[in-house]
């Protein structure tokens, strides 16, 4: 599997991908399909372990899921890395996703407070009874005809937070089988002219599910910081083809 992926993806220098530093934060722009951190076989490369090879004391202040693209914060010291912690502990960093989800669903300010019952491993499940408050909030951004462009805003910050919310709304996010969203293909937007191989298996337009993280605003000692996240290729590939194909 990792293989594949890394075919399907060149990994870029680090360096390519910060988008901000001084002298204690790294903000970059994490590329899909790299976790942010080791996991437990610890084999595979991670942004941690690259954040450390370019800073040595680099700690990575949060994480994104593997195939999650878009902003991640990376403190160069122990005392920045404790002060982003504890902004994300006391809900004081301000986030804000995309996603492309199935179907089209116009989503106002919409509301989704659902508990969230970690289960181990990386599944999740909403549990009135059992689960941590999670609370995300949802707008429409561009409709359209059969999919919807998304504005995620979480809360709270549990794993697979938005995912599974926004699966509870029948709105899940394209090409995320863990919670039955479907991939889009080509073939299903552009209906005349698609042509294939008669031996050729046609893939995805993404070959991961389609979240971003685009925002993060938060302030650390009296200091505000912003950050904007451009859309990697592949996000971007699949809304131009949207635009063109589906609207």
């Amino acid at each position: 599997m990792q293989e594949s992926e890394n075919r399907l993806f060149k990994f870029p220098k680090f360096q390519d991908l910060i988008i901000f530093e001084d002298d204690d934060l790294i903000v970059i722009n994490k590329p899909p399909f790299v976790a942010s951190l080791d996991d437990r076989t610890g084999g595979e490369v991670n942004i941690l372990r690259l954040a450390k090879r370019y800073h040595a004391d680099a700690q990575v202040c949060h994480r994104l899921d593997k195939e999650t693209s878009g902003i991640l914060l990376i403190a160069k010291n122990p005392q920045t890395y404790r002060a982003v912690s504890m902004a994300f502990e006391h809900r004081r960093v301000n986030k804000v996703y995309h996603a492309v989800i199935g179907g089209t669903h116009t989503f106002e300010q919409l509301v989704v407070d659902l508990p969230i019952l970690n289960q181990g491993n990386k599944s999740v499940s909403i549990d009135r009874a059992n689960g941590k408050a999670a609370e995300t909030i949802f707008n429409s951004i561009k409709y359209f005809k059969h999919y919807t462009l998304v504005e995620c805003k979480p809360v709270t910050g549990r794993m697979h937070q938005i995912r599974i919310h926004l699966a509870t709304q029948h709105a899940a996010i394209v090409g995320d089988s863990m919670y039955r969203g479907k991939p889009v293909f080509l073939s299903q937007i552009k209906k005349r002219g698609f042509t294939m191989a008669k031996d050729q298996e046609e893939l995805p337009v993404m070959k991961r599910f389609a979240l971003h993280a685009k925002h993060v605003s938060f302030s650390i000692d009296g200091k505000d910081y912003a950050f904007e996240a451009p859309y990697p290729k592949d996000f971007a590939t699949l809304l131009k083809l949207l635009e063109k194909f589906d609207s």
